[in-house]
């Protein structure tokens, strides 16, 4: 489990304790495990005695996982060699962490709890660079127990795990980069611990900075700043036996880049009585450098906005333990109101647990405060740059937590930095930012994608004149689709042109997939243009959107699902410059990567969008739903051992999984679009969420778990869906489940809070963005009570639906924030 804040990056707890992928130094770094004195790694420790017993020493880990016990030299997991506990259970509800820990031969039974602050509407203080640890010790017995946790650190400043130099002996690269490691005790009224630095790492190199460890005990604190200086592994046999003799540490000091810093905190624990010991691992890296791909000419650092307020990583370190009681209080509330919904335990899972990827390397904030991602991480550097406009369309975590960074992305996509004077928005920004130049190139679904998420954070914020602010050029990116040789150049509703999309192909005539981005933006353009009081530009696009529907419908509608009407443009002549990446390499008379007669995934992905915006229906309901249950019927498969897949597996074996296209009634094309063998659990939550939006819950459970059993934590990570890349942003679509399942809506335009009717008696999660809470649904024979209640951030409420119900008007708008719910009984109409 990924632990750190929003843009900060994160060190990852495993299921048995220990800490491994430090990916802390603006870069991606899987499976990397810094080293210090004698090889070890970071860990944490406790030494236990019973009155008048003799001591034991274990490390705060489980037993290591059988695939991890041969290497060329044994064992290749750090720290294998150290006593470990004998059993072990791993509970976690992100961004919260537990792992219970006993063995007979230890007094004490241990629990490490894990976290890092995740509030959502607070941004700022959800994304503090620390791993807040607290080790809670049961004494089991009738005899007191004196206790001691140790937690150990390695200076690694200046290696990132990228560099690396190859050991001529074992014939194999390790990574390098430390230099003049330097530690040094601090305290402070919060904490007390250890300060890592380096005098030898350059200080605009990106992996410099400084590491803290430290503890909120006043008593009982002992420390090293380095271990001893021996040969071979003797400092870790060394401080072994140094911290299992007494629970207390001997300073030391050693001539070495990486001295390995540790502390340790000395309890007592009363017969069946219980003690904690909290500790902070912090960091402070603050330069982060751009997108990278050979940009010589500009700029390299662009900053961290999580350094800017903080001097150091003590500094962070100090922050956080004032805060901790306020912080864990808010996160365990949070997590709380969504484990606690009754929602399926696959839903409430995915929606969380997939929250991880907004604090990992794929995501981060400038040091302006600006909002930035990759589509994912690659082990060792991010995936796919340019806050990637039709990946980034699907997700719907950031904008209903965190919409400041949602309206952050919005703002850089409708400026200078992203669109060209004629309209075309680049799906890819540059950094450092700078006014659009050279070739450019716009994708369909993403500039459309980009005009719904405006309307959602005009919907969310109600800031009109902010979204007055955008909107000149918002119009400008929707008029761009009527230029000639572009996607609409009749404008008749209908994309016929080159249209570059999330496929990273080109479809050439009119499909489904682009015909529900294209339609939702057209009504979100019509709304935006309305309330901006342009009511000649809302009729254009209302009668556009009429128009194209009709089209869509009668002509891409097989009675099953939606398919592609291939129409080759015949020469790049007839093609807008900028709609096609590589043409010398195409053929305009014959495209290939053609969906073609295919039945797609997320064939009405912007569908998905415009209902969570409160824009009706973009096509024929019923033919929508005759889609949906299509995409079931089609692309739904149970086993992989006979499917052929020629790109990446995401699905093996005896799973089950929603293919991204088939072809059921043949007339496939000799290439298809690459992709469409495999599985991707972004589109598979959009079929999901579309699914649950249509009333059809069950079969979007029957998704869920799907995805869930394939990231079951045995086979794969629960907390890291994969696409292109590791920390996948598209599959933060997940957190769309709950107000796809619940009904929930709200406008702070209009101040009208919808729920979905139940049968039964619910509770349920909410967010929008600006507050969040739960609803409880108590229904009878003819009315229903619903008491809405807030437990962070404010909105008011003046009109609040139950969908296929009734509406309760208030005469005066109601004020909801922690403390203060609100309760009515909603009936049908007499």
């Amino acid at each position: 489990m990924p632990v750190g804040g929003i843009g900060t990056g994160t060190v990852s707890l495993t299921g048995w304790g220990a800490w491994r992928h430090w990916e802390l130094m603006n870069r991606p770094a899987k499976n990397f495990t810094p080293t210090g004195q004698a090889g070890s790694s970071g860990f944490f420790a406790v030494r236990a005695a019973r009155r008048g017993g003799a001591p034991v020493t274990r490390l705060l880990e489980g037993p290591l996982p059988v695939g991890e016990w041969e290497g060329d030299e044994g064992s290749p997991a750090r720290n294998a060699g150290l006593p470990r506990f004998r059993r072990c259970t791993f509970r976690a509800a992100y961004p919260l962490a537990q792992v219970e820990l006993a063995d007979e031969a230890m007094p004490v039974r241990a629990v490490l709890e894990v976290f890092n602050p995740l509030v959502p509407g607070d941004a700022a203080r959800s994304a503090l660079p620390v791993a807040l640890v607290r080790v809670r010790l049961h004494n089991l017995s009738r005899a007191p127990v004196s206790a001691a946790v140790a937690a150990v650190l390695p200076n690694y400043i200046g290696n990132d795990g990228f560099t690396t130099k190859l050991d001529d002996f074992r014939g194999r690269h390790f990574p390098i980069g430390s230099a003049g490691g330097r530690n040094t005790w601090q305290e402070s009224s919060a904490v007390r611990g250890v300060l890592l630095a380096s005098d030898g790492v350059a200080r605009t190199h990106p992996a410099w900075g400084t590491l803290a460890l430290a503890t909120t005990a006043k008593r009982g604190v002992t420390h090293r700043t380095a271990w001893a200086d021996l040969g071979w592994n003797d400092p870790l046999l060394e401080f072994w036996d140094d911290f299992s003799a007494d629970g207390k540490l001997e300073e030391k000091s050693a001539k070495t880049d990486t001295p390995t810093a540790s502390l340790a905190v000395a309890v007592e624990i009363p017969p069946m009585g219980e003690n904690t010991v909290e500790f902070i691992v912090a960091w402070h890296f603050p330069n982060r450098e751009n997108w990278g791909h050979g940009e010589k000419h500009v700029p390299a650092i662009v900053g961290n906005h999580y350094t800017v307020p903080l001097a150091d990583a003590w500094a962070a370190a100090e922050s956080a333990a004032k805060q901790w009681p306020a912080l864990e209080r808010e996160t365990v509330a949070f997590v709380r109101g969504v484990v606690e919904c009754d929602l399926a335990a696959e839903v409430r899972e995915a929606a969380l647990f997939n929250l991880s990827t907004l604090r990992s390397q794929t995501c981060f904030r400038t040091a302006d405060g600006r909002f930035f991602g990759w589509e994912g991480c690659f082990d060792r550097q991010g995936s796919c740059h340019g806050n990637c406009t039709h990946v980034w369309n699907y997700e719907h975590a950031t904008a209903n937590l965190f919409p400041e960074l949602a309206r952050s992305m919005r703002e850089t996509e409708f400026s200078e930095f992203s669109m060209q004077a004629d309209g075309l928005m680049t799906f890819r920004v540059p950094l450092p930012l700078r006014p659009v130049s050279g070739p450019v190139y716009a994708a369909a679904d993403g500039q459309m994608g980009c005009l719904l998420k405006l309307h959602r954070e005009w919907r969310i914020s109600g800031d009109t004149a902010w979204l007055r602010a955008l909107w000149p050029r918002a119009r400008l990116a929707l008029e761009f689709a009527w230029l000639p040789g572009g996607w609409d150049a009749d404008q008749d509703g209908v994309m016929e042109g080159a249209q570059h999309n999330t496929m990273d192909v080109e479809y050439f005539g009119p499909n489904p997939q682009m015909a529900s981005w294209y339609l939702g933006a057209l009504r979100a353009g019509e709304e935006m243009a309305r309330a901006l009081g342009e009511e000649d530009f809302a009729a254009k696009c209302r009668d556009l959107f009429e128009r194209g529907r009709a089209w869509v419908d009668a002509n891409l509608f097989n009675d099953d699902y939606y398919e592609h009407e291939v129409r080759p443009p015949g020469t790049w002549a007839n093609v807008r410059t900028g709609l096609v990446i590589g043409p010398e390499s195409k053929t305009p008379a014959d495209p290939a990567y053609q969906l073609g007669a295919g039945c797609l995934v997320d064939q009405l992905a912007g569908q998905v969008n415009a209902h969570f915006e409160g824009l009706g229906h973009l096509l024929d309901p019923v033919h929508e739903r005759e889609a949906l249950r299509a995409v079931l019927a089609h692309n739904r498969r149970h086993g992989f051992e006979a499917h052929f897949n020629h790109m990446r597996s995401y699905a093996l074996g005896d799973e089950t999984a929603l293919l991204m296209a088939s072809y059921p009634r043949g007339r496939r094309p000799a290439r298809p679009f690459p992709y469409y063998t495999e599985v991707m659990t972004g589109f598979e939550y959009c079929v999901a969420l579309h699914l649950a939006q249509e009333g059809m819950v069950r079969d979007a459970l029957k998704v869920v778990r799907d995805i869930r059993a394939r990231y079951d934590g045995r086979k794969r990570n629960p907390f890291d869906e994969a696409e292109c890349g590791h920390h996948y942003a598209r599959a933060m679509n997940s957190w769309g489940l709950i107000a796809a399942m619940t009904g929930f809506h709200f406008s702070t335009l209009t101040g009208a809070m919808t729920f979905a009717k139940s049968p039964r008696h619910v509770r349920w999660f909410w967010s929008a963005g600006t507050a969040w809470g739960t609803a409880e649904l108590a229904p009878t024979l003819r009315r229903t009570k619903i008491v809405v209640a807030c437990l962070g951030g404010k909105l008011a409420v003046r009109r609040l639906t139950l969908t296929g119900l009734g509406t309760k008007e208030f005469k005066s708008e109601k004020t909801l924030a922690p403390g203060r719910s609100l309760t009515v009984e909603i009936a049908p109409p007499a």
